[in-house]
């Protein structure tokens, strides 16, 4: 960057120690515009972010700075803004030509600069940077140098947060996440569904947030007949399918061994429960290689106000019922509770493991 005059160089230090300061993607992305913002001095800064839905690509913002204000959205659902991809040119032109930066001038005369953020060798977000004037090699030379580096580390935090033989989030990552995303949740969305288990006649049934662990059945026979290798293969198919079993801003980790957690936003009982059971039904038509048929048991609950330990508690005790009671199906904590089948509170079985 010998082309960056010394004025220039103190901030871009200062902004680069607090960008690689972050340990989690948003407060880095956040840290990212807010700098780019401040040395280049742009109009607006927006980030957008790619995810699929119904085997269709969709755009929406995550976030923008104008004015030297940033605005954020924490969770993205079904309901909020969102364009089909097609519609905009310049990330699908991106795509095609697996480019690193698009460049273009809108009818008013705004200068537009695209920075498409590859991950896994797909671009799951991108950046749109506008100006009234053409940027100067120098200021080129600070966006590169910035984009590249917060690329390069939130490559390093996604390594950190992943699985290594599944790619989805690891034990770890759940543990630093769970209690933001629950408490997350607004007031009105954070109920017990109790009290409206009366009401599944209603048009009006409430949305919730859901926690589900799934077991995969005898998967040590797996293991012991096949090998380690065909039980690794089971299980990476099994992230797969659970991968195309649910929505984007759903999150799925592995727990390690054969058990994975799901976390399922904003959605009603009844539907939880479909989406659910269509995935026991996606992993029971599977034909695994070699292994053949395979199946899953899944227990899951209500994400209310409750600690982790319990809400994790509970789901286990909704797993362990449906293990003990033939295994390929699913069950619901509440569903058990109310019909006398499990005790309220978290139990000592051997099953349940704390964190």
């Amino acid at each position: 960057m010998q082309d960056i005059d010394d004025e220039m160089k103190k901030p871009l230090l200062k902004h680069l120690v607090e960008i690689t300061a972050h340990r989690e993607h948003s407060r880095l992305a956040i840290s990212v515009i807010s700098a780019l913002y401040q040395l280049t001095g742009v109009q607006s800064i927006r980030m957008l972010e790619i995810f699929t839905m119904r085997d269709e690509h969709y755009v929406q913002e995550k976030m923008v700075i104008r004015d030297g204000i940033v605005h954020t959205i924490a969770e993205h659902t079904n309901d909020d803004p969102k364009e089909a991809l097609s519609s905009c040119p310049a990330m699908m032109a991106c795509i095609r030509n697996h480019l690193n930066e698009y460049q273009e001038t809108t009818s008013d005369g705004t200068h537009v600069l695209w920075l498409p953020v590859w991950l896994h060798g797909k671009m799951n977000s991108c950046l749109e940077l506008r100006s009234e004037h053409v940027l100067a090699p120098a200021t080129m030379e600070v966006i590169h140098g910035v984009f590249h580096i917060y690329c390069n580390y939130q490559s390093l935090l996604d390594y950190s947060e992943r699985d290594a033989l599944t790619g989805l989030f690891n034990r770890k990552t759940f543990d630093e996440q769970f209690t933001r995303y629950a408490f997350a949740i607004a007031p009105h969305e954070a109920h017990s569904m109790e009290k409206d288990e009366r009401r599944h006649d209603s048009n009006d049934e409430p949305k919730g947030h859901w926690l589900a662990v799934v077991d995969i059945d005898h998967f040590k026979q797996v293991n012991d007949r096949y090998g380690h290798l065909y039980g690794d293969e089971v299980l990476i198919l099994v992230a797969n399918i659970l991968r195309a079993s649910f929505r984007a801003h759903d999150r799925i980790f592995r727990f390690g061994g054969e058990e994975f957690v799901i976390l399922l936003r904003a959605t009603t009982l009844s539907d939880a429960r479909k989406i659910f059971d269509r995935f026991r039904q996606n992993v029971q038509e599977y034909d695994f290689p070699q292994v053949g048929k395979v199946t899953v048991s899944l227990g899951f609950v209500n994400i209310a106000r409750e600690t982790p330990v319990v809400i994790l508690g509970h789901a286990d005790q909704a797993l362990y019922h449906a293990k003990k009671s033939g295994r390929n199906r699913i069950c619901y904590y509440q569903e058990l509770v109310n019909s006398g089948v499990l005790r309220s509170g978290i139990t000592t079985n051997d099953t349940v493991e704390f964190f």
